[in-house]
């Protein structure tokens, strides 16, 4: 069990991500006291996509080739077309996913990034949501899409879109907090 006051928690995103679902998470977790790193492709700040055109800049902490889950509580991932797009091909990403998967760290993802969960091969089996346009993605990989605002399966926390953030956040930290992940009654 830890505070969420004490928690480690890593943001992996690269250029294109959605503003809010990198700014939102960033942020509301900070403000409970939570570290909050982002690692990038290459260790620089990141430029957001903010509705119709680019948005502002995050700032990274370091390179998603020099991750090391056993620093984190938890990942997470934060949507848009474009981010996730370009990491589900970026090795370095996938392979850092899996590890947090291997250590039974928490994984959040939001809106198309659970395209990057179907790459690391995590949802067989699983329940989660997304953003609508790829919830077949979902299926074809196995998943149990559902359409709620926030979905926890043993440890993989999904949402929909950015008007599902306060309860996505509002999860991640509950799942820090209780020490155990969300399972489903047998």
């Amino acid at each position: 069990m830890t505070a969420i006051a004490d928690a480690r928690i890593l943001i992996i995103a690269t250029n294109g991500f959605e503003q809010s679902e990198l700014e939102v998470p960033r942020d509301t977790l900070r403000e409970h006291g939570a570290t909050v790193e982002i690692a990038t492709t290459d260790g620089k700040a990141i430029k957001g996509w903010d509705e119709t055109d680019w948005g502002r800049e995050a700032e990274a902490d370091l390179k998603i080739e020099d991750v090391d889950p056993n620093r984190y509580d938890a990942l997470v991932l934060p949507g848009g077309q474009i981010n996730p797009d370009l990491l589900r091909v970026h090795a370095p990403a996938i392979a850092a996913i899996k590890a947090f998967a291997k250590q039974d760290k928490i994984i959040a993802a939001i809106c198309h990034a659970p395209w990057l969960l179907i790459e690391a091969e995590l949802v067989a089996s699983r329940e989660l949501t997304s953003y609508h346009s790829i919830k077949t993605d979902v299926v074809n990989a196995g998943g149990r899409w559902m359409d709620a605002e926030v979905v926890a399966d043993n440890g993989l926390i999904t949402s929909r879109n950015p008007g599902d953030l306060k309860a996505f956040c509002n999860k991640i930290a509950e799942e820090i907090e209780s020490g155990h992940h969300a399972r489903k009654a047998a």
